[in-house]
């Protein structure tokens, strides 16, 4: 009895310890991924800055800074501006003749569909 109380005792240990070195394979695999997100955090961190770095290069050497960029912007549209003031001088007068002759000349006749309703006999 006594050999069986100790092989007992010792699958007890033995599943103690077993249990003991799983827990500490969980923990070592937990502080592995914590450890590996961290880095994985960072490299992307820094990619990140470097991506970022790369296009205000190229924004500063293709499209300059964003002042000259607003201000190109600014001019065109002063530009613009200007060329639809003068198109209003230039057809001023022509459209306002247009627009008095249509309403001054209006001739009078009756509306196609009130004929077709006529013939049918709906009116």
């Amino acid at each position: 009895m006594a050999s069986q109380t100790q092989g007992i005792q010792q699958l007890l240990t033995a599943e103690k310890r077993a249990a003991e070195k799983v827990a500490e394979a969980r923990k070592r695999k937990a502080r592995r991924i914590k450890q590996a997100r961290e880095e994985a955090q960072a490299e992307i961190e820094n990619y990140r800055r470097e991506r970022e770095r790369q296009f205000r290069e190229y924004e500063a050497k293709y499209m300059g800074s964003r002042e000259d960029v607003a201000a190109k912007i600014d001019k065109n549209t002063e530009q613009m501006l200007i060329d639809v003031e003068d198109d209003v001088k230039a057809n001023k007068e022509k459209v306002l003749a247009d627009l008095l002759y249509l309403v001054l000349n209006v001739k009078p006749e009756v509306h196609p569909n009130y004929k077709i309703m006529r013939v049918f006999g709906k009116i």
